[in-house]
């Protein structure tokens, strides 16, 4: 339901907002986001799918992932956890890199902020998603990085009805 999704981009302040709500308890939301055979089921947009490797998530932890396209195709990505507020609130960094976590040169970090609140109609998420230049914010959108996480999000929602 495309309807309660919101995806704002703001080039000056090199960043993007996203905020979803979910007709589910916060602390489903949150293992869906946060358990590796949980975000599998949804974090790539079809007909691509998501491959966890490694996922220790914890402070300084770290989710190494493959976006796996339909012809076999594999993308890496890594997430570096920072701080984690049980059912509240995490953070990390996120890039590009090969199968075994070395990071790509091509592609640096991107900051993510994840907050789960609980609400009247279930769970607000929100995904705050800071840029370290306004040329990797416009890489990755060119990218097609807003239609494939409203996809994910979207396909999340289908698996929670």
């Amino acid at each position: 339901m495309e309807s309660n999704t919101i995806f704002n981009k703001d080039f000056d302040a090199k960043s993007i907002y996203v905020m979803k709500i979910y007709d589910a308890e916060v602390s489903k939301v949150w293992d869906y986001f946060t358990k590796s055979e949980l975000l599998d089921q949804w974090w790539a947009p079809r007909p691509w799918k998501c491959e966890t490797k490694t996922q220790d998530f914890k402070n300084g932890g770290t989710w190494l992932y493959a976006m796996v396209g339909p012809a076999g195709e594999r993308h890496y990505a890594k997430v570096k956890f920072g701080e984690i507020t049980e059912h509240r609130s995490f953070d990390g960094t996120d890039s590009f890199c090969d199968e075994n976590g070395i990071e790509s040169p091509d592609f640096p970090e991107v900051k993510w902020l994840f907050g789960f609140t609980g609400v009247e109609e279930g769970t607000k998420v929100t995904v705050n998603i800071h840029f370290p230049s306004e040329e990797v914010l416009t890489k990755l959108l060119g990218m097609g990085f807003e239609e494939g996480f409203k996809t994910g999000l979207t396909q999340l929602d289908e698996i929670l009805k």
